[in-house]
């Protein structure tokens, strides 16, 4: 009896030392790569998965010690999909509580595809739950402070869901969305296509912000990068009605004429060969991906069908038949 007392009470230490021990290792701050790490959290994730993204960022926590902290406080199911960004000194616990807790201290901004520096300051000045910093800042102020090394904001800031503490400065959002586009950019550069047609990763940006605005339906996207990478290798106009509206700028009234695409401008594809100068919008990682390798094709035309997806061709004869039989006006120009 006295043996299985004892027994007892050194399993009961052990228990006891095993948890203390755990509970401090969790509590000491993490290794981390950098000062400030970032990472995202895909829609649907499983803590494990999410342990995984965070570990391949920089963080010294390895996945399975994290899913199996989320699994033992009962909180696997309640991580926060989204982009987050992290600083030195956070603990385990303090990571799993920034994944989970979606409390009022927290807030999120979401910048969505296709949307413009112009519009993406619209949302930032009427979040209410952020500080405006940038509020009267020129878009070339706002660049200086990021450090940025580009002369014009368009395209360069990754549309996602940030996630940021109530009263965060604007300006953090962008910081941490520019950050972003520049990873996603190096990424999808240095995997791209060597045959494509383009000299740097700012020119994959800027084609993939057009990819971006004239897709209707994810499916056609691969496509239509390889209908634009086609016009590029043979030196062929891309004339693309979304560079033109780009150009006009608060001129475009929400109806394009032919007077528009005959009007010259920096952004006019249809009066000026090659790529337009700067993005003309933000595009997201779809994009840049179907921009960076285009499935091979002989693709040189496409028209919309009406519901939302495109008819491709590659030949005039054929594209204008297809937009006499989709959008009954056989005489319009090819695009």
């Amino acid at each position: 009896m006295r043996t299985l007392k004892l027994l007892l009470l050194v399993l009961l230490l052990a228990v006891i030392a095993v948890t203390a021990g755990g509970l401090w290792f969790y509590g000491k701050p993490l290794g981390m790569q950098a000062d400030t790490v970032s990472f995202t959290v895909a829609t649907g994730s499983s803590l494990r998965t999410a342990a995984q993204s965070i570990e391949s960022a920089g963080v010294e926590l390895p996945a399975w010690q994290l899913a199996w902290l989320g699994r033992l406080l009962g909180r696997s199911t309640q991580i926060k999909a989204g982009s987050y960004e992290i600083q030195r000194g956070l603990t385990a616990m303090g990571l799993l509580d920034v994944l989970t807790r979606g409390d009022v201290s927290r807030t999120e901004v979401v910048l969505v595809e296709g949307r413009t520096f112009r519009q993406f300051r619209q949302l930032l000045n009427s979040h209410p739950d952020l500080r405006h910093d940038t509020f009267s800042l020129t878009d070339a102020e706002i660049l200086l402070k990021l450090e940025a090394k580009e002369s014009h904001p368009e395209g360069l800031f990754f549309p996602d869901t940030y996630l940021m503490d109530k009263g965060g400065s604007d300006l953090d959002v962008l910081r941490r969305a520019y950050r972003a586009m520049l990873r996603h950019l190096d990424e999808t550069w240095a995997a791209r296509d060597p045959q494509l047609a383009l000299q740097s990763p700012y020119e994959l940006l800027i084609l993939a912000s057009i990819v971006e605005k004239e897709t209707g339906t994810p499916a056609d996207r691969p496509l239509v990068a390889s209908v634009f990478a086609n016009r590029l290798r043979i030196k062929m106009p891309l004339q693309t009605d979304p560079t033109v509206i780009y150009g006009l700028g608060e001129r475009f009234d929400g109806n394009l004429r032919k007077i528009d695409l005959l009007t010259d401008t920096p952004w006019n594809t249809y009066t000026r060969n090659g790529l337009p100068p700067t993005p003309i919008a933000m595009p997201g990682l779809a994009a840049l991906l179907a921009t960076s390798r285009p499935p091979p094709s002989d693709f040189l035309y496409f028209v919309a069908r009406g519901d939302g997806s495109s008819h491709f061709s590659g030949k005039l004869d054929d594209h204008n038949r297809a937009v006499n039989r989709y959008q009954r006006k056989g005489s319009q120009e090819a695009r």
